[in-house]
């Protein structure tokens, strides 16, 4: 890449420009491009400056409360296991800038790091998870700290009848676990798939045209306020008094009487630990606490399950919870899964191939939270539908809408929607245009299609391209956007091109697909390249690895020296491009206050003067919210430099760039207007939002920095991508591609990690991830065969 050397008389720098060069202009290179200082070593060394993780003590009882100033984690939540498992990259979105953090301060933020149900910004889609569930994706994957091991002996209280009504299934469930792993028993004596529950007619909505963005304030619901007998159980366990809040959010009005039963249910609390919960439970129980307890084992069981779908897995290995319950002192694992699978906390399914010449294939045991489990069951039924119902007749020739198509790869789209109906379609910026040639096309032909993005910009872009009907898929769900509903309760279009399909998770996925009538068609369109969704599941990479429907790959390439590269980077080559126009430039830094001070520099200063644009229009991104060149640090120093205030309100100032996450998963960016009695008022997109007081401390942080994953989606004219020392061993090709591909013209790389980028492109795709949807998807196309 292009080494600009970019020019700084007043602080620290690299190494002065070759003779000839001059401060904002590229270095000379051997192949006059821009790719050899990405992939050559940097100029200077990388230094490694991760700070220990944050993390504060619960007031008490030897528990804690984690910090809020702490760092991220290197690589998001990892799923429990004997070795750990990949989480789904390098970072994460933060959609609760208060809310307790812990983790290797500087890394990556966890590709994870926002799992989230179905939600939006302003166009927030029915049954979104509350936004108390944010705080747990800033969960450390750093090693955490094993405490002395508390516990209780006694059993947490079933409530009646409930056993009985379980009691076949689960006795069965937990036979299979200790019988199958054993050998004694094959799987098929004891399993069969799981069945989905019936698809549920949805709610009749009458449709309506889209609202203008300026007459949708989003005023999010009120939350569930703490009683005073919750109060007292947490001093008299020794948690602080502003705890309250969150656990009357995770377990509801009957808070203090659910403690009060099993002290380890602070577990569903989200940035609460299990070394935290076990000094609470001691402080409730006293003598008769004991790692033994029934109700403590219950408790981590779904709290593993929970950090694993922090990371994207929607299930995990019976072999790999154990382990993780062996390491957190529950001396017997094996009872514990067999408790938690027989009380319904947690589901257990086989995963295995068919048998072939009469020999049973290798068979694995997967556990689950029934949420996911659903979620994924759900959409696999509900694709299938899709891909076996007759496509809606369209009024007239889809063979001339083909051969009217502007480029080869939009009519093979058209070709593959006109029969089918569900398709997938993969490509980069440019070929978006392919869906939105679809979309017309569908509607010249009589027939009611819409195209959905991911974000309000992805829904801008796609209007730019001529789609008329397009819409987020936040607003589309939650009936804020569209066409709205039929008589029926399904969405009243025919044909629907979901572009960013990466981006869906599980839940999202299958209440969109729920939400299709019969003879619906469905295209999922998007990058393969980018990071997965910031929820559990890899919904667009196991639709299109099950081959269940037609899949049509773009062969239109992004243009140019940004396209050239980026494009490189999605097949693991960090390439030499010619960069004639400073589209791409590199600016080494040697440790992370240097990377805080260039990145200033550029945006401030270096890109508006030398580019052309300005700094509104430039976007930082980095691995991280923590440590000392992730976005706290980076939005600090950009707000001293280009909007300095005292943060009157709330820490925000008219004119303040902000990241807006009313739910987890989703950022929307906008500007600070001002405030009054009723909130944060905002300006996103040309939407007035007014966040409440109570609010803006979870779901709104400032937003020159933002992460890869939030900041997915969605484009700029510039992009500055800050990759700091303590952030290597955190870094994929996915992140890597993501991060470069949010730029439009021009894209500077603060570069402190030496050799870690191009091995990072080149050997580490992503982070794996283990979910089921491909499998039921397979066993679902089987069936219909």
């Amino acid at each position: 890449m292009t080494d600009p050397r970019t020019p700084d008389a007043t602080g620290p720098g690299p190494a002065a420009p070759p003779a000839g060069a001059t401060a904002d202009s590229p270095a000379p290179s051997p192949a006059g491009g821009v790719g050899d200082h990405v992939a050559g070593p940097a100029a200077g060394p990388a230094v490694s400056a991760a700070s220990p993780a944050g993390g504060a003590a619960l007031a008490g009882a030897g528990s804690a409360t984690p910090s809020a100033s702490g760092g991220e984690p290197a690589d998001g939540p990892t799923a429990p296991g004997p070795e750990p498992v990949a989480g789904p990259g390098p970072d994460a979105v933060d959609p609760a800038p208060g809310a307790p953090s812990r983790g290797s301060a500087g890394g990556p933020e966890g590709e994870q790091a926002a799992q989230h149900a179905p939600g939006a910004h302003s166009d927030e889609p029915a049954a979104p998870r509350a936004a108390a569930d944010a705080a747990s994706r800033e969960e450390t994957a750093a090693p955490q700290a094993q405490g002395a091991p508390p516990g209780g002996e006694q059993a947490a209280p079933q409530a009646p009848g409930a056993a009985s009504k379980r009691s076949a299934v689960a006795e069965a469930l937990a036979a299979a676990v200790r019988a199958v792993e054993s050998g004694e028993r094959s799987a098929d004596s004891f399993f069969t798939e799981r069945k989905a529950a019936p698809r549920p007619k949805p709610q009749p909505r009458a449709a309506a045209p889209t609202a203008p963005a300026a007459e949708r304030p989003v005023r999010p619901a009120a939350r569930v306020v703490p009683s005073a007998g919750l109060t007292e159980v947490l001093a008299a366990g020794g948690a602080p008094a502003q705890l309250a809040g969150a656990v009357a959010e995770a377990l509801g009005e009957q808070a203090a009487e659910e403690l009060r039963e099993d002290p380890w249910r602070l577990l569903a609390v989200p940035g609460v630990r299990p070394e935290q919960a076990d000094g609470f439970a001691r402080a409730l129980l006293g003598d008769a606490c004991g790692p033994a307890d029934e109700r403590r084992a219950r408790a981590l069981v779904v709290w593993l399950l929970e950090r694993a779908a922090l990371a994207g897995h929607t299930a995990l290995e019976s072999s790999a919870l154990r382990a993780e319950l062996a390491k957190r002192s529950v001396p017997d694992a094996d009872a514990a899964l067999q408790s938690a699978v027989a009380d319904g906390t947690v589901l257990v399914f086989r995963e295995g191939d068919e048998e072939e010449e009469g020999q049973e294939a290798p068979v694995r045991l997967l556990l689950g939270l029934d949420r996911y489990a659903m979620a994924e069951e759900s959409l696999a039924d509900g694709l299938a539908r899709l891909i076996t119902a007759a496509p809606a007749e369209a009024e007239g020739d889809w063979e001339a809408a083909e051969a009217a198509a502007p480029a080869p790869s939009a009519a093979e789209l058209i070709r593959a929607a006109a029969g089918h109906g569900l398709v997938t379609h993969s490509g980069g910026e440019a070929a978006r245009a392919e869906p939105a040639a679809l979309v017309a096309a569908a509607a010249g032909l009589g027939l009611r299609a819409w195209a959905a993005a991911h974000t309000e910009d992805g829904r801008r872009r796609l209007a730019g391209l001529g789609v008329a009907d397009a819409v987020t898929v936040a607003g589309l769900l939650s009936g804020q956007e569209g066409p709205g509903r039929d008589e029926d309760g399904a969405l009243a279009l025919d044909v629907l091109a979901v572009l960013d399909a990466p981006q869906l998770d599980v839940e999202t996925a299958a209440l969109l697909v729920e939400s299709l009538a019969d003879g619906t068609r469905l295209v999922l369109s998007g990058d393969p390249g980018v990071l997965w969704s910031a929820g559990p599941g890899r919904v667009f990479a196991d639709v299109v690895a099950a081959r269940a429907c037609p899949a049509v790959v773009s062969r239109t390439p992004d243009p140019g020296p940004l396209g050239e590269l980026v494009s490189g980077i999605g097949v693991g080559e960090l390439a030499q491009v010619e960069a004639p126009g400073k589209e791409v430039v590199i600016v080494p830094v040697r440790e992370p206050a240097e990377a805080v001070h260039r990145t200033v520099q550029l945006v401030a200063d270096s890109i508006p003067r030398a580019i052309g644009v300005p700094a509104e229009q430039t976007q930082v991104i980095t691995p991280g919210h923590g440590g000392p060149a992730g976005t706290r640090a980076l939005n600090a120093a950009l707000k001293e430099r280009l909007n300095p205030g005292p943060g009157r309100f709330g820490g925000f100032d008219p004119g303040d760039r902000v990241a807006y996450v009313p739910a987890p998963g989703r950022m929307v960016p906008g500007t600070v207007v001002g405030a009054d009695a009723d909130g944060l008022r905002l300006e996103c997109g040309g939407a007035p939002v007014v966040v409440p007081p109570g609010r803006v401390a979870e779901e709104v942080r400032h937003g020159w920095a933002v992460t890869a994953h939030q900041a997915a989606g969605a484009r700029w004219p510039a992009a500055v991508v800050v990759l700091p020392g303590d952030a290597a061993q955190g870094l994929t090709r996915s992140w890597v591609y993501t991060a470069f591909g949010r730029a439009e013209r021009h894209l500077s790389v603060v570069h402190g990690v030496d050799q870690a980028l191009p091995r990072a492109v080149a050997g580490v795709p992503a982070k794996e991830r283990t979910t089921r949807l491909r499998g039921l998807l397979e066993a679902q196309t089987r069936t219909a065969g």
